[in-house]
């Protein structure tokens, strides 16, 4: 018999006891998906709560002009898909894995029958709703207020302090990053993004990899933001 998974770990899970979560361990199904294989499709029913062990996936919607434009990427230990499971809604974008990965699946109504034998489970969905909230709303003001390059940089600085990694050539953002993702974060285009990119690694702030960016001067990159930010011009 095949030995269930551990729960990504996640915030939401520390204040739950052992016997709780070792329910919510034994309710779990474990799937894995191929690189570039679809999980769910934008307006598809709420099959259940999600949470990555191991690969990632992938949030986007496709654009009008048929882009795909990438909203959120989940690594290891990151739950999501609770929104439609809460108010029964279809799902709202496209979830499709990154490089070969594996997750847990609690299956949506043996979770909200779950919820309600143990209330308490609310108060950590409450913290997981609200951090998710607090970025979303943080995403939205930047896009409204900061121009591109200040957008980008604090996006960088960020990977860079979630994923990066030391190397001798700088703080390396250790996941796959393609320009594409990084324009279709920001809702920018990807010639715009290259050559903000390529200005900074020509000042020694940033390394550019194949897929991939080191953070060589973060200092400098912080300090660019601060006066874009205020309305300042390069």
């Amino acid at each position: 018999m095949t030995e269930p998974l551990p729960l990504p770990a996640d915030p939401w899970l520390r204040d739950l006891s052992p016997k709780l979560v070792a329910h919510l361990q034994a309710m779990s199904v474990r799937r894995r998906l191929r690189d570039g294989e679809l999980l769910y499709a934008r307006g598809d029913a709420a099959e259940g709560l999600y949470g990555v062990v191991s690969g990632r996936i992938r949030l986007s919607v496709p654009t009008a002009g048929g882009r795909e434009m990438l909203i959120v990427q989940f690594e290891p230990g990151s739950w999501f898909g609770e929104v439609s499971i809460f108010d029964g809604q279809p799902r709202p974008q496209d979830a499709r894995a990154s490089g070969d990965s594996e997750i847990l699946l609690l299956p949506r109504a043996r979770f909200l029958a779950l919820l309600d034998q143990h209330p308490e489970l609310y108060r950590g969905f409450t913290r997981l709703l609200c951090r998710k909230l607090r970025t979303a709303l943080e995403y939205v003001e930047d896009a409204l207020t900061l121009p591109l390059a200040a957008r980008l940089g604090k996006r960088l600085l960020e990977l860079a302090r979630v994923y990066g990694v030391d190397r001798a050539e700088g703080r390396l953002i250790d996941l796959p990053l393609p320009q594409d993702d990084l324009a279709n974060m920001l809702g920018a285009t990807r010639q715009s993004v290259s050559k903000q990119l390529k200005s900074w690694e020509q000042r020694g702030w940033i390394a550019l990899r194949y897929r991939h960016v080191a953070v060589r001067d973060a200092g400098a990159l912080e300090r660019a933001v601060a006066r874009w930010s205020q309305g300042a011009a390069d």
